[in-house]
């Protein structure tokens, strides 16, 4: 290879991979839908690139959502401010590790080396390896300046310095800071501004599809755009609202001898209903039961998502709002719906765990194996329960959050809650892996409760 200025070079070897690129254009809106500004953005052909070749590690970590619940719940709490962050062209500031050759860019071709190609040095959009160069960039600095790492979540930044306190939340280019003094806060953006180019939005408002409008008693966080977008996608913006996720009438089956739907639009809506659980747990079961028939959509499953739109539309305002509460506990229902499944009889387990008044995680989900019995069902959704719990209990001991209590798991069935105290039903257990009894060890421990509650004030009986 020849190498010539401005990062173009001339390739005389048969083994070097050359990645296309194009350009592509987009329009970027505001939370209220208007046009905020265009954008054109020279991206690589990603698919061009070989393994091993020019790149190696793509996986790039990102906040999870119940983080981003926990840390806006505390903020709420103890009155932090909440500020938003955004990187221009965060991609381009990674550095890349591996030699990445790239054609020029049309329309812009040099006319004195036509033939030559570019060899990229910093990262570009579309190539795989560039979101995991970015966060490589990103937590380097950050590192620096004092943050230390979350154990729970990699892309949860913690600074504790003479009773300053900074919370740093890294999805992608997307941030949120929050902290207790302002003016550590505005040191820190002038940093991390001199570093990187930052827009700096202001106020926490509108964050990952989420709007955050604040209240009296805390915040409120509402995705009722990304529903109307999704409603006028579909075309379900015209249709009959109704008071129910899914049907009431019956169950759905793998295989109900209506004809097959479109799998690709099915798949398609179902993706785009998945991402509305960070802020609806009341369509958590809908959307888990009909994710299962992704592989083999029908008709009649297509018509349930058609009831969960029009049910959205009815709930469109529905969100999920943070309320102040002093002292908060840190508590769970587990509840699961036995043998439900009419296609292989496994069990669905549900649960919601609180802080305070504020549900902060929930889940529905199939369970691997099918229970010989209800005890046995709840018993495994308690272990479920366990494992989420413990590890919200572990971000918030990173967090410096100390809980005046216990964190308590409450269960309407009898017969789970003694088999987490003791081996009373040894007998009927027997076939279950030790891995599950974990639990036992941690109320033995003092390090977890699981309480009986009445069915009637089981507030996880609606995920199942």
């Amino acid at each position: 290879m020849i190498t010539l200025g401005v990062g173009l070079i001339r390739i005389t070897s048969s083994s070097t991979n050359l990645v296309g690129c194009k350009w592509v254009f987009r329009i970027k809106r505001n939370s209220d839908g208007t046009i905020d500004r265009y954008k054109a953005r020279l991206v690589a052909k990603g698919f061009h690139q070989r393994p091993g070749i020019d790149y190696k590690e793509t996986f790039s970590p990102v906040i999870k959502p119940t983080t981003i619940r926990i840390v806006l719940n505390l903020a709420v709490t103890n009155g932090r401010s909440l500020r938003q962050l955004d990187i221009n062209n965060a991609f381009l500031h990674g550095t890349l590790t591996k030699a990445v050759f790239m054609s020029q860019p049309p329309g812009f071709t040099d006319s004195q080396y036509p033939v030559h190609v570019c060899q990229l040095r910093k990262a570009l959009y579309g190539l795989r390896q560039a979101p995991r160069a970015w966060y490589h960039e990103l937590h380097s600095f950050l590192l620096s300046y004092g943050f230390t790492n979350a154990a729970s979540d990699p892309s949860l930044f913690i600074y504790n310095h003479s009773a300053q306190v900074i919370y740093f939340l890294v999805y992608v280019d997307d941030l949120v800071v929050i902290g207790n003094d302002p003016s550590s806060i505005e040191q820190f953006i002038k940093a991390i501004s001199a570093k990187f180019s930052v827009k700096d939005l202001g106020s926490l408002h509108y964050f990952l599809g989420i709007e955050v409008l604040p209240t009296p008693s805390g915040l409120f966080l509402s995705q009722h755009k990304y529903i109307r977008d999704l409603l006028v996608l579909t075309h379900m913006d015209g249709a009959k609202e109704v008071d129910t996720p899914l049907i009431t009438t019956g169950s759905l089956v793998l295989k109900d001898g209506s004809p097959p739907a479109n799998a690709t639009e099915y798949r398609s809506v179902i993706g785009a209903l998945q991402y509305l659980n960070l802020t609806r747990p009341d369509i958590s079961f809908a959307v888990n039961k009909l994710s299962q028939f992704m592989h083999c959509p029908t008709e009649s499953h297509r018509s349930a998502t058609k009831h969960l739109l029009r049910y959205l539309k009815g709930t469109i305002f529905h969100g999920l709002h943070l309320r102040r509460h002093r002292n908060p506990s840190l508590h769970a229902f587990s509840d699961v719906d036995w043998a439900g499944n009419l296609d292989d009889r496994t069990s669905t387990t549900a649960y919601v765990i609180f802080l305070g008044g504020n549900p902060i995680s929930w889940s529905s989900r199939k369970q691997r194996s099918v229970a010989r019995s209800s005890t046995e069902a709840e018993y495994r959704a308690i272990v479920t329960t366990a494992a989420e719990l413990a590890w919200v209990h572990s971000l918030l001991i990173e967090l410096k959050f100390p809980l005046p209590c216990t964190p308590v798991i409450y269960c309407d069935n009898i017969g789970a809650n003694y088999v987490c105290a003791n081996p009373v039903f040894h007998s009927r257990m027997k076939h279950i892996a030790i891995d599950f009894h974990f639990i036992r060890d941690k109320v033995a421990h003092g390090s977890l409760r699981v309480s009986h509650v009445a069915t009637a004030d089981q507030l996880a009986d609606a995920l199942t």
